[in-house]
């Protein structure tokens, strides 16, 4: 079956001056894909003529149907439907609907009807109308060569409204279109070169139907298998056969699918284990216990949390040794291991865990530079450290702390 070519067109130069952010292309990019039309590009263009007229002709060219929000008010910039009419060598009439509609719209909010209103019924003889029942901007529907061009309000409400109750219905009649189906893997702990290079022979045997792409962030790895096909359900098992073969070369890894998140994993870990979990945050200050708290029902495993910014506190709280700081100083193996086990104990949990660190920028030397952390897992029968050596960022290596203390208890339940 033919894969089917979507471009989006957003129109408009406040997009461009970075005024507004273009929110509208990434949401009709999901929609298209659940129907299996493929966004090939994704392109805005300023309120002149020569861009508008030249982004049609390019988009055409690549694209099956080319999804235009933008540029549809009432005045002299707004360009989007007299530019479709030349384009579509056609006329612009007044459309006598979208008149009765607009004027309707006015005066039921007991706002004045001006002729500068009436302007917004002015559309090109040859598009189908698509009435948009939230706004005064119709929507128009194009049909030439067996390509199709959608012209839609930039207003994301009024989009979206006019998207799933006409648009998308319209073009699954249109076009036929296979099945797309998406799994994303999600692993932490590697970066995306080593993990690229574990897989690799996995990599390079997947079938033709089925794609891999690498979705890195802060952190973390997403692993995306795209399969294309006819059948939902076959795409379904031949990608799961897929994650069975690369359990084994990249499991320890992999903490979970789809849109779970890395805390949404451990506290189902520690659900499944039936174990409860403390912490002490130094460095991190109390960003672990934040991202733990925004999952639902955690209060079954989360039992408190202390930030002892302060060593005094470390000390009073947590019952690190004045020896231990004074040896080995706050950032040390030695103080997150006593701070690991402190909360675990004070907090009665059958876990505990600790972050110490210089976050930055300064506070640094040459010893313990700036980036250095200390994290630690301790669950009365042992305790586990690890050295981090992250950035000169302060937020981004809160960021990275909260994950790697995430993933150790990961990893150290997991065994």
């Amino acid at each position: 079956m033919k894969q089917i070519l979507a471009e989006i067109l957003t129109i408009g130069d406040e997009i461009l001056y970075g005024q507004i952010t273009d929110t509208n292309s990434q949401w009709i990019s999901s929609e298209l894909d659940q129907l299996g039309i493929k966004v090939v590009r994704k392109t805005t263009v300023g309120d002149t003529e020569e861009a508008i007229l030249g982004a049609f002709a390019e988009a055409e060219a690549r694209a099956d149907m080319v999804l235009i929000t933008g540029g549809l008010g009432p005045t002299n910039d707004d360009l989007t439907m007299p530019m479709l009419a030349q384009y579509f060598d056609s006329e612009i009439i007044m459309n006598e609907s979208v008149l009765t509609h607009v004027k309707h719209f006015f005066e039921s909010r007991g706002r004045t009807f001006t002729e500068l209103n009436k302007r917004q019924a002015l559309v090109p003889k040859v598009a189908e109308v698509l009435h948009n029942e939230l706004g005064t901007a119709p929507g128009t529907w194009y049909e030439r060569n067996g390509k199709v061009f959608v012209s839609m309000p930039g207003v994301p409400h009024e989009m979206k409204n006019l998207m799933k109750t006409l648009v998308l219905p319209k073009l699954a009649s249109f076009f036929q279109t296979p099945v797309i189906y998406h799994k994303l893997i999600k692993t932490v702990g590697i970066g995306e070169s080593f993990l690229a290079d574990k897989i690799k022979d996995w990599e390079e045997s997947l079938p033709e139907h089925i794609s891999l792409a690498y979705l890195p962030s802060v952190g973390q790895v997403k692993l995306r298998l795209t399969a294309i096909g006819d059948n939902r359900e076959h795409l379904k098992k031949d990608v799961q056969e897929l994650i069975d073969e690369l359990m084994p070369l990249a499991g320890s890894y992999i903490y979970g699918y789809d849109n779970t998140t890395l805390e949404e994993a451990v506290g189902q870990l520690l659900k499944a284990k039936g174990k409860t979990i403390a912490l002490a945050e130094s460095c991190s200050g109390g960003y672990v216990q934040h991202k733990i708290t925004t999952i639902a029902g955690s209060s079954e495993y989360f039992q408190g949390g202390v930030v002892p910014y302060h060593n005094n506190h470390k000390v009073n709280l947590l019952g690190v040794k004045p020896a231990t700081l004074e040896v080995h100083g706050a950032v040390s193996e030695a103080c997150v291991k006593e701070m690991a086990e402190g909360a675990r104990k004070l907090f009665n949990a059958d876990i505990g865990a600790s972050s110490s660190g210089i976050a930055g920028p300064g506070g640094g030397s040459e010893e313990k530079p700036v980036g250095t952390v200390w994290i630690a897992f301790a669950d009365g029968k042992e305790t586990i450290t690890k050295k981090l050596q992250l950035t000169q960022n302060r937020l981004l290596n809160i960021e990275l702390t909260q994950i790697s203390v995430l993933n150790l208890v990961r990893k150290s339940l997991s065994r």
